[in-house]
């Protein structure tokens, strides 16, 4: 509904505003008299006709008429297949090259999330007035530099499109870590776009990725401890989803895929395996170095040569990396040292790593994991 309204005024704050209006008439009509036959077109058409009366009110009707970029709406032009391609619209409007990467994390959030600011803040840890204006300058920076409603043309698609994927992938992650469950909403978009580009390879493999690793979501917590993969109760995983996830790999393996997201959904899929080839993880681990340059990915690795029986190798990989800010980079470094036996490095590296934990979660495993020894 709020693309629909978007694409209409090219306007996000008189988009939202009536939407609003729509669903408080919709509030105290539909009680008393039933729902519409189709309720989306009604709150569409309701919004839209109250956002031209305010339009009219500001302006002289004459005036507004001649800037409008579409009629007065009617029930007939709303439904399912409008909607869904100016959901992708906006997507590619939001994630924008002009924006900044917070900005458009944030926007995306906010127009196509359904969420609200003040949960956009928690999940960014900044302060809500912090995130109302960042949110404020990126539809400002939207109206004032003309950026279009509109999927770029072919020429530029490849290049929005590895934004609009990794905004996508921002939005599962500040999930996945369970402060504000965002995991949802990020598969979401991810099926829009898979659905409306059903021959990019990496749209389907982005899909496979955060499907794959959402079905684990009820096993990775017990109440408020963190739960590690070899201990999950797999009982607890959603085979359904696994399953749909490696069909959406196979897709994009057909496709062709060989990119990122492709080699990301593939080392979930073997995680979620009964019995997991932990050298083969590695070596996919090792693909995808090649193809990011990410030591966060080089970190992945070493984690895997460990679980494959070389704990001394994979703490020779994290040596050498630069993340002494990175919360998992000392707690890997911990286990390591102490699978290894070197107790006193390992506690040192435990601590280091509570100091950096911001989740309950992750302070309760790490301070368990001092305990221990």
């Amino acid at each position: 509904m709020l693309a629909s309204l978007v694409g209409c005024f090219g306007d996000f704050d008189r988009a939202e505003e009536a939407a609003q209006e729509a669903f408080a008439i919709a509030a105290e009509r539909w009680p008393a008299s039933g729902p519409p036959a189709n309720p989306g077109a009604w709150l569409v058409t309701t919004a839209r006709n109250r956002a031209i009366d305010r339009i009219r009110r500001e302006r002289t009707l004459a005036e507004k008429i001649h800037l409008l970029p579409v009629p007065e709406a009617v029930m007939d032009e709303s439904d399912d297949t409008v909607i869904k391609d100016e959901r992708l619209e906006l997507i590619f409007t939001c994630c924008h090259p002009a924006l900044p990467l917070e900005g458009q994390v944030a926007l995306t959030l906010r127009a196509l999330g359904g969420l609200a600011t003040a949960d956009i803040a928690r999940a960014f840890l900044v302060p809500e007035e912090t995130m109302k204006r960042r949110l404020s300058r990126a539809k400002a920076k939207i109206k004032a530099t003309g950026i279009p409603f509109s999927v770029p043309g072919a020429p530029l698609l490849a290049d929005r499109l590895d934004a609009v994927l990794a905004v996508v992938y921002l939005i599962y992650n500040e999930g996945y870590s369970g402060r504000v469950d965002l995991g949802a909403e990020a598969i979401r978009l991810g099926r829009v776009l898979a659905g409306l580009m059903p021959d990019e390879p990496e749209a389907h493999g982005l899909l496979a990725l955060m499907m794959i690793h959402h079905a684990r979501r009820r096993a990775r917590f017990a109440g408020e401890d963190l739960v590690l993969l070899d201990d999950q109760d797999r009982s607890l995983w959603d085979t359904g989803q696994i399953a749909e996830g490696r069909a959406m790999l196979d897709r994009a393996i057909a496709l062709g895929g060989r990119g990122a997201y492709v080699v990301q959904a593939a080392i979930a899929s073997l995680q979620a395996r009964e019995r997991i080839d932990w050298g083969q993880v590695a070596g996919l681990y090792r693909r995808l170095a090649a193809l990011t340059g990410s030591p966060v990915v080089e970190l992945n690795r070493a984690v895997a040569l460990a679980q494959a029986g070389d704990p001394a190798a994979a703490l020779d990989a994290v040596e050498v990396l630069d993340l002494g800010g990175y919360l998992y980079f000392h707690s890997t470094r911990g286990e390591l040292l102490r699978r290894l036996g070197r107790d006193d490095e390992a506690r040192a590296a435990y601590r280091r790593a509570l100091d950096l934990a911001t989740s309950t979660p992750e302070r309760r495993f790490l301070t368990r994991r001092l305990e221990g020894f």
